[in-house]
């Protein structure tokens, strides 16, 4: 009857090990060495991501450099092809400029060379019509004029006067044919020159074309390079902020460490004060009706696949602890003590009491155990070996 009401205990205290918000932690020294262990891997873990951070972190500065250093040549570049682009500008205008100039200086030619060609023709008319008028005269008109002279000299006047008329006319048609011939020449030579000044604006026109498209084409890389240059800044301010939270965490382990091993100082001090301390003699410990089934299912989640001795190890520790003056003074306390025993804490030892999952060997370690029998001398912990850690050792615990 007491152990069925002892199974349904056990069955209540799953239950509660279930729901508790605040569940029981394993057995003290071990489970400290545990945690200085993991918090060491934790924190090495951390370094080793954190260094990988910084290298990454190099990696994007060197890539931030040369991307900066990339956009800020072909910032240079642009600069120039800006001032390129401006000086072929002004040449345009200066080549429009001619251009308009010399369009009106043909246009001021033409006017001359059709003045002159006007010019031309009236002289050549009017020479025509002398000629006409001397040739259509009766023949003895400037023998007559020539007859009526009162003396040589006048004679002689008259001669030279139509000699000059003649000669006059000649020079001045000459004047006026070389003149609309000059006009002529320097309206084709203002006309190749304004060929020539158009041929000039057209290349400039093709020369700013090809300036501006290296202007977009820089201008689109570096748009592209500042794209670039703000994705590579926001990776490197998430890789400075990873690096950042590995130091925070770093330090914070480094502090849970700290703090670890001081209490498994403390409680390598309370074991060896422990073991020194005043103890009760095994005559004097009144067991309670199921401390045997306890203490054995407890055995069995310890030890129960470590050889007969570590299970009477396990057993004796138990003991050990209900002896000490330093520890509670029963085996239920002993075993239930916050933070001690691993499967009272987890609960496996609620799930053992619940089926009896301790074996017969499990059994006889507890009888001798409660008998006073101890193969590890006065040992108050157990755990798995550990560098450093130094004990006796059964199968896979050492005890000290």
């Amino acid at each position: 009857m007491k152990n069925c009401l002892f199974k349904i205990v056990s069955l209540l205290l799953v239950a509660a090990l279930f729901f508790s918000v605040n569940p029981v932690r394993v057995h003290a020294t071990g489970s400290l060495l545990d945690q200085i262990n993991q918090a060491e891997q934790q924190k090495q873990q951390a370094e080793q991501q954190k260094e990988q951070a910084v290298g990454e972190r190099d990696d994007k500065k060197n890539e931030l450099n040369q991307l900066q250093f990339q956009q800020g040549t072909l910032k240079a570049q642009l600069t120039s092809f800006n001032a390129t682009l401006e000086e072929e500008n002004r040449k345009y205008e200066e080549i429009l400029a001619d251009i308009a100039d010399k369009k009106a200086e043909i246009e001021d030619k033409k006017i001359e060379l059709a003045d002159a060609q006007a010019t031309e023709k009236e002289q050549y008319e009017t020479m025509k019509k002398r000629l006409q008028y001397i040739y259509e005269q009766p023949e003895n008109v400037y023998l007559d004029m020539i007859l009526s002279s009162r003396d040589f000299s006048t004679f002689l006047n008259i001669a030279d006067y139509i000699f000059m008329i003649s000669e006059y006319d000649n020079d001045m048609l000459a004047d006026y044919k070389q003149t609309t011939l000059e006009v002529a020449a320097k309206e084709a030579e203002l006309e190749k020159e304004l060929t020539d000044l158009e041929a000039l604006e057209e290349l400039s026109v093709q020369e700013q074309s090809r300036i501006t498209d290296l202007i977009n084409t820089t201008n689109t890389f570096v748009n592209e390079y500042a794209v670039q240059i703000n994705d590579a800044d926001k990776e490197l301010a998430e890789i400075e902020a990873e690096i950042a939270q590995k130091e925070a965490e770093i330090k914070a382990q480094e502090a849970d460490i700290e703090e670890l091993k001081k209490r498994y100082e403390e409680e390598l001090r309370l074991s060896q004060l422990a073991q020194q301390s005043a103890s009760r003699d095994i005559s004097e410990i009144s067991f309670a009706d199921n401390d045997r089934y306890l203490l054995a299912n407890l055995i069995y989640c310890e030890a129960g696949g470590e050889p007969y001795e570590g299970q009477l190890a396990v057993g004796a520790v138990v003991i050990n602890r209900v002896l000490s003056s330093r520890y509670p003074d029963t085996v239920y306390d002993v075993i239930y003590q916050r933070s001690q025993f691993s499967p009272a804490g987890s609960g496996r030892l609620a799930l053992a009491l619940a089926k009896n999952s301790a074996t017969a060997s499990c059994y006889q370690a507890a009888d001798e155990a409660m008998s006073g029998v101890t193969n590890v001398g006065n040992c108050m912990y157990f755990r798995t070996p550990v560098p450093g850690l130094t004990g006796t050792q059964i199968g896979n615990h050492i005890f000290y």
